[in-house]
């Protein structure tokens, strides 16, 4: 097995394993890296993207430096997450370094950019259009490295095109402006998540620096990460898309590094699971619980039998307590219903 998986290190915070949850907006909230920690095999947590824009102008409203309201859930962690990233995204680099300052002061392990994000929003005021002006992101990474002293990194995608690859000289350039770690997801802005990930640019990133580079993009199962670790040379991976469906799936990486076998969640694992998602997620008040409950109905059932049938229903469910009831009518139908499970959630949920 590989050994690098065992651990890796940004600046002198050792990570173990060298496994790494990717930031994903509308994911990786509290309730879901802490069910992702749970299960173990995970050495590091990334939040949501958080605009520099949104907390500039929230924390200027607000008391004592603290963000309210959205930015506040983005930014609120517990200390059993730790190690945990918070990741920014804009594209004025005072705004983010003002930004990169609150988060350590909140008590990040580290502070990431997001120089990779497809969507057209992010686009425009920062993610992966930033790959297309490297003056300007010059200026970025040396503004916020300045304004603080925990570990920086960032996230970022192959290059805007095919036909403008630029992975290689951003790595560079990252290491010069005091960037200790980098994340590459090897397609490009346009591609968005089509065909697959090109892994070679991962290895050709890794020759070109000397700080730790994860590699990121089509690891749905360990041997993907076993593989990656092997043909790209990178110190960690990171794995986003597919813990989302698979919040197992750090574990079985732990496990097949470890026994060279693991094994599958059961419909019962996943009933199990997804009600204590539901549960979490209806304490903390989340004023977005209903559609990350329809959301993760899906994604936890995708390979299920008859799941197609459930994410359905889910869809239609005006409340949470309708989504419980169809969720938890499915597990039965299906004969593998967690006995107990639903009475705490629907009392919530009412």
């Amino acid at each position: 097995m590989v050994e690098r998986y065992k651990e890796f290190r940004i600046r002198d915070r050792v990570i173990q394993p060298a496994a790494v949850l990717a930031p994903m907006a509308g994911v990786t909230d509290n309730v879901f890296r802490r069910l992702i920690r749970e299960q173990g095999g995970c050495g590091l947590l990334l939040t949501e993207f958080t605009s520099a824009d949104g907390l500039s102008k929230t924390n200027s409203r607000t008391l004592q430096g603290k963000p309210s309201g959205r930015a506040r859930r983005y930014l609120y962690f517990t200390e059993d997450e730790r190690p945990i990233g918070a990741q920014l995204f804009g594209a004025n680099p005072d705004t983010l370094a003002e930004a990169a300052a609150l988060v350590e002061s909140l008590g990040f392990d580290l502070v990431d950019l997001n120089l990779g994000c497809p969507a057209k929003k992010v686009v425009k005021c920062g993610g992966s259009g930033l790959l297309r002006d490297l003056p300007l992101l010059e200026k970025i990474l040396r503004r916020v490295r300045a304004a603080v002293s925990i570990p920086l990194t960032i996230k970022l995608r192959a290059g805007w095109d095919e036909n403008t690859i630029v992975a290689r000289e951003v790595g560079r350039l990252a290491e010069e402006c005091g960037v200790e770690a980098i994340a590459l997801h090897p397609r490009t802005r346009l591609q968005g998540y089509a065909g697959r990930a090109d892994w070679r640019l991962i290895a050709e990133l890794k020759a070109s620096v000397k700080i730790p580079v994860i590699g990121n993009g089509d690891i749905e199962r360990p041997e993907d990460a076993e593989r990656m670790f092997r043909e790209t040379g990178c110190d960690a991976v990171m794995i986003g898309r597919a813990a989302a469906s698979n919040p197992w799936i750090f574990r079985q990486m732990a496990d097949y590094f470890a026994t060279g076998r693991y094994g599958e969640p059961t419909a019962e694992d996943r009933h199990r699971l997804l009600v204590e998602f539901f549960r979490r997620l209806l304490a903390s008040n989340d004023p977005e619980a209903l559609g990350k409950m329809k959301q993760f109905s899906s994604r936890f059932t995708h390979g299920v039998a008859g799941g197609a049938g459930l994410r359905k229903a889910v869809y239609e469910a005006r409340t949470p307590a309708e989504v419980l009831d169809r969720v938890q009518a499915f597990f039965a139908q299906c004969g593998t219903a967690v006995p107990g499970t639903g009475e705490t959630v629907a009392a919530v949920a009412d």
